[in-house]
């Protein structure tokens, strides 16, 4: 990726941007069944992980993408995931199996108050990459300052 290609979209995204998308869901009395597919989704999904047994008090997250979208789902208990896009703080609260928060590039994250047992899966746009990931408040807020002043 080119130094600076990734700023225009970090830049323009906003809370506003970041959306619960509706998973479907196949009813069947032996249990539900939520189908996800590439083209149900704003990218097309490079990476599957999931967090999970996330000690009381603990948070994850604590970061922003330069060029990776995100769609994290409740698949198990529930947390809370606080959007920041350097103006605006939104907090959702995920809890349903068959809602996910999309978090486009340039939204940072933080993700605390997991029920004991919850498991937050997450699907990325990209493969691993440290240099996609703003790790310091302070650094996305800087970068978020200059596009906003």
């Amino acid at each position: 990726m080119n130094n600076n290609d990734w700023k225009e979209n970090f830049i323009k995204n906003k809370v506003t941007d970041c959306y619960l998308l509706k998973i479907p869901k196949i009813k069947d009395r032996r249990g539900n069944l939520a189908v996800i597919e590439n083209n149900q989704l704003p990218f097309d999904m490079k990476r599957v992980y999931y967090l999970y047994d996330v000690p009381a008090g603990a948070y994850r997250g604590g970061h922003a993408h330069k060029a990776q979208n995100e769609l994290l789902i409740a698949v198990s208990g529930s947390f809370e995931v606080r959007i920041n896009d350097g103006q605006t703080i939104k907090k959702i609260i995920l809890n349903r199996p068959d809602r996910g928060l999309l978090i486009p590039v340039g939204i940072w994250r933080d993700l605390k108050d997991f029920s004991q047992g919850s498991v937050c899966l997450v699907l990325n746009s990209g493969a691993f990459d440290e240099d996609d990931y703003i790790r310091q408040f302070e650094d996305f807020q800087h970068l978020k300052n200059q596009i906003n002043a």
